[in-house]
């Protein structure tokens, strides 16, 4: 089963003195322009975010998780795009939750990649990817 982790591209404006179609690049040597001639570029900031969601069954026991650790009752709305701190959670909490999280899934998260760990999501999708490596 092949997995991926999500990533952002960050495309700032281009110098008015390009071409639409021209595209400057940095860090290549002995090229300074590509020439896209079918790219349309707007001006301003564009964002382009890939991710693989992890399994729903998955994001439903992290929200279960999460619901325990922060008392919230059953009902309460948390689902894949909600965020911790959204939910109430300090520091504190986060660290209970990603300790729950281990407990339950069999996995070790690494203090650095808990810090990454801003939604639901984010917990699912580093849970799965900690499974398929200590199952590897």
């Amino acid at each position: 089963m092949a997995s991926s982790t999500g990533f952002s591209l960050n495309f700032s404006p281009l110098s008015t003195s390009l071409k639409h179609n021209q595209v400057p690049l940095h860090g290549i040597s002995n090229v300074k322009l590509l020439s896209l001639p079918s790219l349309r570029i707007r001006p301003g900031p564009m964002r382009l975010r890939v991710s693989c969601a992890a399994k729903p069954e998955t994001v439903d026991k992290v929200c279960s998780i999460v619901r325990k650790q922060l008392a919230l009752p059953e009902d309460s709305s948390v689902t894949g795009e909600s965020k911790f701190a959204a939910l109430g959670a300090d520091s504190l909490d986060t660290v209970e939750i990603v300790m729950g999280l281990e407990e339950e899934f069999g996995i070790s998260v690494e203090e650095e990649s808990a810090q990454s760990i801003v939604t639901v999501q984010d917990a699912a999708d580093l849970i799965e990817k900690l499974v398929e490596k200590k199952d590897a």
